[in-house]
């Protein structure tokens, strides 16, 4: 059997930053050539390997060195102690606007950024037009980059990683910016980068996106990895470790935020290019098991979850969700329809003007105690992007006899030997 060899392969890998308290103090730690530093340890002890057409996801809290380790992988930092060594060509995806020259046309630096990922002018002049065209930005592409939204920026950028096909592509958190349209254009471009067998290296704060694009994960905790391996695995662990750690606020402060946000969405500036959404939610309610609307649940009954569904274009296809949540940020239980096939339930085509009821019955209703609303939401085919969510009016449990959050059928038995 022909052994696999890593197309990535980190060894012993530190990374560490001198802080100095006074920018002058650089100067005078060379004239007496005594530190007047403290150093930082970013990263420390980092070993992985990647194998060829795999994708690995990096996960962890803000600080923990996920962003520095990208850059190590895509050569713009250079380790303090250890080894990198990786095969093939290499297109990162990093912060906001890296290696684009504010006063050039969008243009200008599909030029500038292609020939840096060495290729040849005859081969961008070909690829121009697609990456023009997958970045949407029409007549911008002729303006000052500097002019441009965070949107474009994002636009112009994870066009032009992907369409130089590279060996292996870095991507720093590429789905947090830009419309809807344009993220399912992202994902679709990432699938079809591992059906290639492509490798991807896939940081995010969206642990939905690491568990379906990413073989792989690592968990970075203060410099160190915690925990590698299977993604489900990893991602699991850290939601855990991060439902422990988080203070949320109530359902009363969560929720005329989030409507807030989903009210507002649509007024930045990457609207200069706005989209038709897909499908609405038009309605969304919770049933006791006789159809009646309710508010408060009995444990171990039965509840009925329902949402309308207005179809706003032609040959939709898609999922649907809904969850139990405790706060805005923090979900009891899920149920998604994306490991269904569509013979369990009707996934579509869709036409514009179709109006379907998606329900949900859940039996034997765990909650013992507290409040919680329900979350309900459209995605598209692959499940990764989400059309629209809902949240439902408040939900709370009846009050009843026990100990402990969850209660859950059981069955007694005492025998006599």
């Amino acid at each position: 059997m022909k052994k696999t060899v890593p197309i990535i392969k980190v060894a012993n890998l530190h990374k560490d930053f001198r802080i100095y308290a006074r920018p002058q103090d650089r100067l005078w730690e060379i004239l007496l050539r005594r530190p007047r530093h403290q150093l930082y340890h970013v990263l420390r002890d980092i070993s992985f390997a990647v194998p060829e057409g795999k994708s690995l996801g990096i996960i962890g809290v803000n600080g923990a060195g996920k962003s520095t380790l990208l850059k190590l992988l895509a050569g713009i930092l250079q380790p303090t102690v250890g080894e990198i060594a990786v095969s093939g060509q290499v297109a990162a995806l990093l912060e906001l606007g890296a290696g684009f020259h504010p006063e050039f046309s969008g243009r200008r630096n599909i030029y500038l950024n292609a020939s840096l990922l060495g290729v040849p002018d005859d081969d961008i002049a070909t690829l121009e037009q697609e990456i023009i065209a997958f970045s949407e930005l029409g007549e911008f592409i002729d303006r000052p980059v500097k002019t441009y939204s965070s949107g474009m920026y994002v636009r112009l950028a994870f066009a032009i990683a992907t369409m130089v096909r590279p060996d292996i592509l870095v991507i720093d958190e590429a789905l947090s910016v830009g419309d809807m349209a344009f993220q399912r254009k992202c994902v679709q471009r990432m699938n079809q980068f591992r059906a290639e067998l492509k490798t991807m290296v896939f940081c995010s704060h969206s642990m939905f996106h690491i568990q379906e694009l990413c073989d792989t994960a690592i968990w970075i905790h203060m410099g160190r990895i915690r925990e590698i391996g299977d993604s489900d695995q990893v991602v699991g662990h850290y939601e855990d470790f991060c439902y422990s750690k988080k203070t949320y606020n109530s359902i009363e402060q969560d929720l005329p935020r989030t409507q807030l946000q989903e009210s507002e969405v649509g007024k930045n500036s990457d609207d200069a290019m706005p989209t038709m959404p897909d499908c609405r939610i038009s309605a969304l309610s919770v049933c006791d098991s006789d159809g009646h609307a309710v508010t408060e649940l009995e444990p171990l009954g039965s509840v009925r979850l329902e949402m309308e569904v207005e179809v706003l274009k032609d040959g939709i296809e898609g999922n649907f969700g809904f969850a139990f949540m405790k706060s805005a940020e923090e979900p009891i239980a899920s149920f998604l329809t994306t490991e269904l096939a569509e013979s369990e339930v009707e996934k579509g085509p869709f036409q514009v003007g179709d109006v379907f009821t998606v329900s949900l019955a859940v039996q034997h209703l765990a909650m013992r105690v507290g409040e919680f609303y329900v979350l309900g939401g459209l995605a598209d085919k692959s499940g990764l992007l989400w059309y629209e969510t809902r949240f439902s009016k408040q939900l709370s449990i009846k009050p009843n006899k026990g100990v402990g959050t969850l209660i859950m059928e059981s069955e007694w038995s005492v025998q006599r030997k």
